[in-house]
């Protein structure tokens, strides 16, 4: 028979014939160390969109705001990062970042919004 050892900490395993960790820890230990990397994008993703709901929501408080472009380049937001996309029947774009989104008007100019029940 042969010798099984844990994938993580090389103690032999005993038990299961699939069994291929000693622990849930160093089960957990295994998989968080090879995902880290792709863990690590993700996370960095969702601190944007988290920056970037958060000042949509500051500058918006009570649902529906007109506001200077350059005011949410100054706060930080970063228009290359969000959620979704709300096509009109009319054809407009609406750009969310979670509930919270946007559409760019003339001039720079950007209406922000707050996604209504009826909005998917």
């Amino acid at each position: 028979m042969k010798n099984r050892q844990c994938l993580e900490c090389a103690i032999k395993l005993v038990g299961r014939r699939d069994q291929k960790f000693c622990s849930d820890y160093c089960r957990n230990s295994f998989n968080n160390r090879i995902n880290e990397d792709a863990n690590m994008v993700v996370r960095r993703i969702n601190a944007i969109l988290r920056k970037n709901r958060r000042i949509l929501a500051n500058l918006n408080p009570d649902g529906k705001r007109t506001v200077e472009g350059m005011l949410l380049a100054e706060e930080g937001f970063n228009f290359h990062y969000y959620t979704n996309v709300y096509s009109t029947r009319k054809g407009s774009s609406y750009v969310f970042c979670y509930d919270f989104g946007y559409i760019r008007l003339n001039n720079d100019q950007y209406m922000l919004v707050q996604k209504q029940d009826y909005v998917k």
